[in-house]
């Protein structure tokens, strides 16, 4: 019995690593191409599981995974276009400070709207209960979960490996000049990789919703995490950052069968760890600016 509740965490963990992989993807495209921190990453995750809550009354909760997502990748084209292509090439400190402070104001925003107090999310009721296999008990909304984060990833990584636009975008992330001396620019490139980004983030906020808390702050407190399986996987590397959020998120989920009080402090013992043996993280590549 002891066997199987040990195990129970680690799909727990790996659903946990999906919800960090849906984050942490678009973070780390975001910098790796433009050279920019994108601080306000979490606030577009706080507005994708707000903006469900009222999607979800018109579409129903199907129908808010897909529209939700839309309509905050239409506004990270906004969020690109009129404020991040301002600091592409400037000190990576300004972008910093701007994004800390859009984060700022869109938890505030999200107070003024939404009200301070915490909302509850509906979960599917065709997701209720939990699947049974022997004495194996897992939830019917978390298998869900991992299947939508599965097809996500493989549908990113799709795009950014058999097509035109993926090779593109890689090359932007290894060699920027080479891509400009071919007369390729990389601005309208970086605004469908920033609307991709924030898209995925909402995406977890709506899956996330249901079985976590949604209120204002919850965008500034998944950032920490992010950034840590960003560091961990490496800039530049796809499959470092898969790998990084799986891995982040069951030894979350195993340190709480055995440490509950140090399931989070585990993440970051895992931090040192890796950058201990491998600096640039588990798959990192080395990064040039994006001019």
């Amino acid at each position: 019995m002891e066997i199987v509740f040990f195990l129970e965490q680690v799909a727990n963990g790996l659903v946990l690593g999906g919800y960090y992989l849906l984050l942490a993807l678009g973070l780390s495209l975001i910098f790796s191409v433009g050279g920019i921190v994108n601080l306000a990453h979490g606030a577009f995750y706080a507005l994708g599981a707000y903006l469900s809550l009222e999607v979800i009354k018109y579409t129903g909760f199907a129908g808010s995974i897909f529209v939700t997502p839309l309509l905050v990748g239409l506004l990270g084209i906004l969020f690109e276009r009129y404020l991040l292509r301002r600091f592409y090439t400037a000190d990576p400190i300004l972008s910093l400070l701007v994004t800390f402070g859009l984060a700022l104001v869109a938890e505030q925003a999200l107070r003024m709207i939404w009200g301070s107090a915490p909302l509850p999310s509906t979960m599917p009721p065709e997701f209720k209960g939990s699947v049974i296999l022997g004495d194996f008990l897992f939830s019917k909304y978390r298998l869900f979960i991992l299947g939508v984060v599965t097809v996500v990833m493989a549908g990113i990584w799709l795009l950014l490996h058999k097509t035109s636009f993926g090779r593109v975008v890689r090359a932007g992330v290894q060699k920027p000049d080479m891509v400009a001396v071919l007369g390729i620019k990389l601005q309208p490139y970086m605004t469908v990789v920033v609307m991709l980004g924030v898209a995925t983030a909402a995406l977890g906020g709506v899956l996330f919703g249901p079985i976590a808390i949604v209120h204002p702050a919850m965008g500034m407190e998944i950032m920490t995490v992010a950034f840590v399986v960003v560091v961990i996987g490496g800039l530049g590397s796809f499959w470092g950052v898969v790998l990084a959020a799986l891995l982040v998120g069951v030894v979350r989920g195993i340190t709480t069968h055995f440490l509950p009080a140090a399931s989070e402090a585990s993440m970051y013992v895992l931090m040192f760890l890796v950058l201990m043996f491998r600096p640039r993280g588990l798959l990192g590549e080395r990064i040039e600016r994006f001019e």
